[in-house]
């Protein structure tokens, strides 16, 4: 199944935060889940009551998205010590 990827703003924001070297790892990692055909063998679901269903694991740093219906949708892309704050 093919999904569709969206992005929402607080996601773009952090992403313009990081330094080029880290944002160019992560699109390439998003790249290849993007390109197989299930994305979510990848992602680990995530089971305390946080705003994204899934994660990814890129490094240090983590992608937090939720799926809806063919649509991933990435909500926030932090290092590990800040993403699940709040």
């Amino acid at each position: 199944m093919a999904y569709r990827v969206s992005y929402k703003k607080p996601a773009v924001r952090d992403i313009k935060k990081l330094t080029p070297q880290i944002r160019k790892r992560i699109k390439v990692k998003l790249e290849f889940y993007y390109d197989k055909k299930d994305p979510l063998k990848y992602a680990e679901r995530l089971t305390e009551p946080f705003d994204a269903q899934y994660r990814w694991r890129i490094g240090d740093y983590r992608v937090l998205f939720d799926v809806q219906d063919d649509e991933i949708v990435i909500l926030r892309v932090q290092h590990r010590r800040e993403v699940y704050r709040k």
